[in-house]
């Protein structure tokens, strides 16, 4: 009797949970970083910098979107299976918000989840007024996010400088107007907000589950004019004064599971973040380990 009153017993103790995996960052390359080299050069690099799947970029950053129709979406995809890799989606800027209906299919063919580009409206207008356009950009994407959404795609809109989504505020607002709407999200791009880590770190949180893709990316010394690469580089993470700890508690905070990119923009567009892919490839893995060194 004892030992059938032990073993009911361990049937009713519930079960010890497993402790779960610790939070991570879920690392995708841009293709762009390797500016306009070939995908049959940038493929075999991806799994070296940490990432599992691509994002492509299109001219003027780099040429691998338009690769992708050249060599036919069937080839990419025998080539990405052969690297064991995934396809993550496009940055489309060149079509923007309201001409990406095209696009929507290829990124579910291809086994993509999202497509970057930026906001559109008259952002030189007074705060009450930029709520007002944020609202009605908004109500424009409706049947874009609707399309995307019923494709597995989400429509990532990436605050940019000179756009109508820019300061944290309008950041704010398109969050909380598109907090119930599937199909669209925010690509977060620290390099285009105030270096100030509680106000990024905030933002993060505010956007929440509407968090579609994250820019591991400082301002540094800018992208905007040649200078120096010691000086260039300081976009990247380690390199530059940005401390990313706040910013990684709170991406951990709201449970970020989304892709991050390691991110920076050459000057001139087009050319890879260093001379050769084997260096650009090493650039990416120093950053992507100063991000893991710090996550707590």
């Amino acid at each position: 009797m004892t030992s059938r009153r032990r073993f009911l017993k361990t049937l009713s103790a519930p079960a010890l949970a497993a402790d779960p995996p610790p939070w991570k960052l879920n690392y995708m390359l841009a293709s762009s970083m390797y500016g306009n080299l070939p995908l049959a050069e940038i493929l075999p690099e991806v799994k070296k910098t940490g990432a599992t799947s691509i994002e492509l970029w299109p001219k003027k950053h780099a040429t691998q979107r338009e690769e992708m129709d050249v060599i036919g979406h069937d080839k990419l995809a025998e080539m990405l299976k052969s690297q064991s890799l995934t396809f993550g989606g496009t940055t489309r800027y060149d079509l923007g918000p309201f001409r990406l209906t095209d696009e929507i299919p290829i990124v579910k063919k291809m086994g993509g989840t999202f497509i970057v580009t930026g906001g559109a409206g008259d952002w030189k207008v007074k705060p009450e007024q930029l709520k007002l356009n944020v609202k009605a950009f908004v109500e424009k994407m409706k049947p874009h996010a609707a399309l995307a959404a019923e494709n597995g795609v989400t429509i990532g809109i990436e605050n940019h400088i000179n756009n109508l989504i820019d300061t944290p505020d309008s950041l704010r607002w398109l969050a909380d107007d598109i907090r119930t709407i599937p199909g669209l999200g925010i690509a977060l791009a620290p390099y285009h907000l105030p270096q100030d880590t509680a106000l990024m770190a905030d933002l993060i949180k505010h956007i929440d589950q509407k968090l579609t893709l994250f820019y591991a990316w400082e301002h540094g010394m800018g992208c905007s004019k040649p200078m120096p690469k010691d000086e260039e580089v300081q976009q990247m993470p380690g390199r530059g004064k940005l401390d990313w700890k706040p910013l990684l508690q709170a991406l951990k905070s709201t449970n970020f599971t989304g892709p991050t990119e390691i991110f920076m923009h050459p000057t001139p567009r087009g050319i890879p973040i260093m001379p050769t892919a084997a260096e650009t490839t090493a650039e990416i893995v120093r950053a992507k380990n100063h991000l893991d060194s710090i996550i707590v």
